[in-house]
């Protein structure tokens, strides 16, 4: 393992930057094991993410959020509305448009999803990190959300 301990020189940040980058994806990897695997195409997963975070919305505006065509989007939500995780209904002040919402089949899917991802890591916690290390994570996560944030 890389000596990843701070120094003044700006390029001894390199190998902590690779070992953070390694280590993160391992631990989200070993996270979605925890779950049933499903056909979800990565568009299609940041759409449901927006929808769970920030509510109802229009295709226009999701389209909007992520960056793409409305076209490329509409096209996204078809298949999410096919896979009956998404619905539309009519626009409550706009009857020309329509919100797109988690159904509540798939909203009970992500929560039973997230719990057992939940779990996993709670136990994983308990049992590799004493009680010493799981306050050092915690202000590690700190850190973490500040590099998430820049």
């Amino acid at each position: 393992m890389t000596d990843l301990s701070p120094q003044s020189d700006p390029q001894s940040a390199a190998p902590l930057a690779a070992e953070l980058r390694i280590s993160l994806g391992k631990l989200i990897r070993r996270l979605r094991e925890q779950t049933h695997p499903n056909d979800l195409t990565s568009a299609q997963k940041s759409v449901l993410l927006r929808l769970d975070r920030d509510g109802p919305a229009t295709v226009s505006a999701l389209a909007r959020a992520e960056s793409v065509r409305p076209q490329s989007m509409r096209i996204t939500v078809a298949g999410l509305e096919a896979m009956k995780a998404v619905s539309g209904k009519p626009h409550p002040t706009d009857g020309r448009q329509t919100l797109i919402d988690l159904t509540a089949a798939f909203r009970k899917k992500l929560k039973e999803s997230r719990a057992a991802k939940d779990d996993w890591l709670l136990r994983a916690l308990q049992v590799q990190l004493s009680p010493q290390e799981q306050s050092e994570l915690a202000a590690a996560v700190k850190l973490l959300q500040r590099l998430a944030d820049f």
